[in-house]
């Protein structure tokens, strides 16, 4: 009888004891990853580079002319990697869409496109967002400073004959800025490995610095991602509708409404039909997002204070 409790008595410290190794093994992992993600931020802080966290999301704390001078130069040194805008829509996709997650956090770039997302660092950080940087205006940006330095772009997106238009618009706004090609690829292009070869392999003939791809999200994000090996080029930015602003298909918003961040009202009024889900059902989900991020960053402030 006394051996056989001894016997139950070491089966159980055994697995207590292992038990706790396990645990012991996640929190120093936990730990470690912690440890190198402030060695990042230290770094990048030391170096001037700094980015707010929000919602999860590590946003580069850059204003337009920064962030477009932050692509080209990555351009310049044949810097590859996405350079991904995100808005509240995307916001909101990335909750339900793990692949989307780990593309977004694993971007070269990431820049705030939307007011909504500026007011909310400004209310939950310490270091706010300076300003929205949109895809349809780095688009413009890029194009002027590349033109500058000479640097070859690619349009990849957008329907029949914008993306066309749009480098001609650009072309003609910058002098000497060398749009190497467009191409607008069929529908559903990208579950189509002929295609995708195809324009990998035009991309990659052309000596491309910089390469935009205008599909939509998540399509983009996706297809750039899965094909990061085989591109050579630098920054890759998806920019979603930002062909269609460039050529004149598509009407921005006066620029007071653009500042007063209801320039969502003003495309919903453009295109109801299209976008009437996204911005009134499906993009309501945004306020929980942001009361969660708001009551975290009060907790995280009443437990300094304490």
């Amino acid at each position: 009888m006394y051996t056989d409790n001894s016997t139950e008595t070491c089966h159980n410290l055994r697995w207590t004891w292992l038990v706790n190794i396990d645990h012991f093994h996640t929190h120093l992992f936990e730990y470690l990853d912690f440890i190198q993600k402030e060695l990042i931020r230290s770094f990048k802080k030391a170096r001037g580079i700094m980015q707010t966290e929000l919602l999860g999301i590590l946003f580069e704390q850059l204003t337009l002319s920064e962030a477009a001078s932050q692509v080209v130069e990555a351009g310049r040194h044949t810097q590859k990697g996405l350079v991904v805008t995100p808005n509240v829509d995307h916001v909101v996709m990335l909750q339900d869409d793990a692949e989307m997650r780990k593309i977004y956090q694993g971007a070269l770039f990431r820049y705030a496109d939307g007011m909504p997302l500026v007011w909310l660092s400004r209310l939950v950080t310490t270091t706010p967002l300076p300003e929205r940087v949109t895809g349809a205006d780095l688009i413009t940006s890029v194009c002027e400073k590349a033109a500058e330095c000479g640097l070859n772009i690619y349009f990849l997106g957008g329907n029949p004959g914008v993306a066309e238009k749009a480098a001609k618009k650009l072309q003609n706004l910058f002098n000497g800025l060398k749009i190497v090609g467009t191409y607008c690829p069929p529908f559903g292009f990208e579950k189509n490995a002929i295609e995708t070869d195809r324009i990998i392999a035009d991309i990659n003939a052309r000596n491309v610095d910089i390469l935009f791809i205008g599909v939509g999200a998540p399509k983009q994000e996706k297809w750039a991602a899965a094909h990061l090996d085989r591109l050579k080029v630098g920054p890759i930015l998806c920019v979603g509708a930002a062909f269609d602003f460039a050529a004149g298909i598509i009407k921005r918003a006066p620029i007071a409404i653009q500042k007063s961040g209801f320039e969502w009202v003003w495309r919903l009024a453009c295109e109801p039909t299209r976008l009437w889900r996204r911005y009134l059902i499906r993009d309501s989900r945004f306020i929980s997002l942001a009361l969660n991020e708001m009551l975290i960053a009060l907790k995280k402030r009443f437990y300094v204070k304490r």
